[in-house]
């Protein structure tokens, strides 16, 4: 059975159109399209519950849509060997046999993942301490944890999913994958989806932000237009208030009589009539973007209640 090719620079890695996913009657994933282009790295972002590992089971072929189509290299995912061999799919409650070892799980690896390097899953289990003959039940977290983004990494699949596997590590493991991660991936170009809630940690890795928010999609754009989509303007709170009427407020807040506001958006002639009225503007990290826009939406739903 020969492979899928690798995706080019034209087809979509993933095309996900009209999807919507149902347990009962709970609704996790709501009408949801979104397309995730070849060789760049993603962030699938959002709080807890919103809908992220369910979006990728879905990509991934672990479970099937209520309604809607999801495309993986142009086929179906589900119940398709060609798909399935080019995904590597890596979380943090990745489940292995009790009696497996971490040297079992690398020996094994190479039968599922054709593009598998030996030589850089060497070298990442000497980085990140990976005892190779202690049984999986008796690592710890971060061991465990450790393995995951090694197999993920090692992989070089052509679409690689990392649900949130790292959140064992500590700092210093962490910004040891990020940096293997840019390392390989510069010279090994591929689809990578970060799955996170430390989106300030991974914000300067990601090229495409998607951010998912109970089920539905809140934002899908390139990471560098939604870092310039919003400002926080801070000065006197008349000043600051009369420059804002009119305008999308993210988020205000202050004391006494200064202020502070995120708004979206501001052009060149907008800053110059900052400047003017002695205000002061900073930018806004994506992790505050998402964060004032998941509380604007939550705000909105509960009006709309």
């Amino acid at each position: 059975m020969s492979a899928t090719p690798a995706p080019t620079s034209i087809a979509p890695a993933v095309q996900v159109s009209n999807v919507t996913k149902r347990f009962g009657s709970f609704t996790a994933i709501d009408d949801v399209s979104v397309t995730i282009k070849p060789n760049r790295i993603h962030g699938l972002l959002g709080r807890n519950g919103a809908g992220k590992t369910t979006l990728m089971q879905l990509i991934t072929g672990q479970d099937f849509v209520t309604a809607g189509d999801i495309r993986v290299f142009g086929e179906k995912p589900t119940e398709n060997a060609r798909v399935l061999q080019n995904i590597c799919f890596i979380k943090e409650s990745q489940r292995y046999p009790e009696d497996f070892q971490p040297r079992h799980v690398f020996r094994s690896a190479p039968w599922f993942f054709e593009n598998w390097d030996a030589d850089l899953a060497d070298q990442l289990i000497e980085e990140f301490r990976v005892p190779l003959t202690r049984r999986i039940k008796k690592l710890s977290r971060g061991q465990l944890s450790a393995v995951g983004v090694i197999v993920g990494l090692a992989s070089r699949a052509p679409l690689t999913f990392f649900d949130e596997p790292y959140l064992g590590l500590d700092a210093v493991a962490r910004q040891l994958f990020y940096d293997r991660l840019l390392e390989d991936f510069a010279e090994h170009p591929r689809t990578v989806v970060l799955s996170t809630h430390l989106i300030d940690e991974v914000a300067n890795l990601l090229e495409h932000v998607i951010v998912i928010d109970q089920g539905r999609i809140l934002m899908d754009d390139d990471a560098e237009t939604l870092r310039s989509s919003a400002t926080t303007v801070v000065g006197p709170r008349t000043a600051v208030d009369a420059f804002v009427g009119g305008r999308e407020v993210l988020h205000r807040d202050g004391i006494g009589g200064l202020a502070s506001v995120t708004v979206s958006g501001l052009g060149p002639a907008e800053r110059t009539e900052a400047a003017a009225a002695g205000l002061e503007l900073a930018p806004v990290s994506l992790q505050q973007l998402i964060v004032r826009k998941t509380n604007v939406r939550e705000t909105e739903f509960e009006q709309s209640a």
